[in-house]
């Protein structure tokens, strides 16, 4: 049986994760949650330096105007339909990966190199729940302004990485040789078209993966209903509130169950 996580991008980024130089910290395991928000509210707040989105950007340099065959709105509407179906596959790449893990593990701050899953989208890419959260930077980036786009995607990758080289060196210190086979023979970040290994058995849990992903489904909704309306505060309401209704006392109670259970995971 097999573990998780994601990464990949570009040239010299690359190579200096090849040498090593990409490997976070526990600090950084620990609070990735608050790393990761951090990286949307900065590349979000980018807006206080031009108040226009990408797609804004691109159409106004493309000329678009809201007459013609494709009308700039339905453009925008396409766009951002786009977007949105990055973020559904987001979701549900990791609520694939979460239904062959346990959300005590996906969400506990402390990982887990005591086995491997080679099971389900494990198969296809070691890191299905990061590359779900890459998905999810390329689908939001849009709403962004373009510094926002690159501090999104780069900013998501570049802190992926840091973590996949943490998890990848607790991984070879535990696994050792089953490790370094699974790594050889699964890609890191972006999943191969055709399973790497054969089916292990393992069987999946949907209700604690739907419960334990369902903030990134209503991430989905909202992009669904921003790219209807274009009405960005709509989608905020939509975010934030499931922030305060859904996921923080999901948290609070994996939090709360890893305490009376500190053996599982």
């Amino acid at each position: 049986m097999y573990n998780h996580k994601e990464n990949g991008i570009i040239g010299c980024l690359s190579a200096a994760g090849r040498k090593g130089n990409l490997r976070g910290t526990e600090f950084e395991f620990r609070h990735r949650f608050w790393f990761i928000v951090l990286i949307f509210l900065v590349g979000f707040g980018c807006y206080g330096f031009e108040p226009e989105n990408v797609v804004a950007w691109l159409l106004r340099l493309a000329g678009h105007s809201n007459t013609g065959l494709f009308p700039a709105a339905s453009t925008a509407r396409a766009a951002f339909a786009a977007g949105a179906a990055f973020v559904g596959i987001a979701a549900g790449v990791r609520t694939w990966g979460t239904a062959y893990l346990n959300t005590e593990v996906v969400r506990d701050r402390i990982a887990h190199g005591e086995r491997l899953v080679a099971d389900g989208p494990y198969r296809y890419v070691r890191n299905p729940l990061y590359f779900g959260n890459m998905l999810l930077a390329l689908g939001l980036c849009l709403m962004a302004n373009p510094i926002g786009v690159m501090v999104l995607v780069a900013g998501m990758w570049f802190f992926v990485r840091r973590l996949i080289g943490y998890e990848e060196a607790l991984l070879l210190k535990t696994q050792g040789a089953t490790y370094e086979s699974f790594r050889e023979r699964v890609p890191r970040l972006w999943p191969a078209l055709k399973p790497r290994l054969p089916a292990g058995g393992r069987q999946p849990r949907w209700g604690q993966a739907w419960l334990g992903e369902g903030w990134m489904w209503v991430i989905f909704l909202g992009s669904v209903i921003f790219a209807v309306t274009l009405d960005i505060k709509l989608f905020e309401y939509v975010v934030w509130g499931a922030f305060i209704v859904i996921y923080l006392p999901l948290r609070l109670l994996t939090k709360r169950h890893a305490q009376r259970s500190p053996s599982d995971g």
